[in-house]
């Protein structure tokens, strides 16, 4: 029998540590967890570098109840917001060949008045 057998309530060891483990890490889900901290470098005095770290550890639906969902509207991460980028930059394109189309239009349709604009 080793020290883990003998302490079975022990954080070492023993037989509820997957369960106390699992607990733990719902609780921490369930909630969430904050962990802050920021990082300095000075030299002389003088401040050369300031990070600044926060870390969120929760859920999705906790996430989505603090009104944090940036990985829904990153196209890197997300199927859909990429769909939605690509159908912008689409409207986009086609709003620029229908304004390119309608400009060579009236150039062939008025090639006096883009004379007169030329010489100005």
């Amino acid at each position: 029998m080793g020290p883990a057998s003998s302490f079975p309530d022990s954080p070492l060891g023993g037989g509820n540590s997957g369960a106390n483990l699992a607990d733990i890490l719902e609780r921490v889900l369930d909630k969430g967890i904050v962990i802050a901290g920021d990082i300095k470098i000075n030299l002389l005095d003088i401040e050369l570098l300031t990070i600044k770290l926060r870390l969120i550890v929760a859920s999705i639906d906790k996430a989505k109840e603090m009104g944090i969902d940036w990985w829904e509207h990153d196209p890197a991460l997300s199927s859909g917001a990429r769909h939605q980028e690509l159908a912008r930059e689409n409207a986009e394109l086609r709003q620029r060949l229908t304004a390119l189309e309608n400009g060579q239009q009236r150039e062939t349709l008025d090639p006096v008045h883009e004379t007169e604009t030329s010489r100005d």
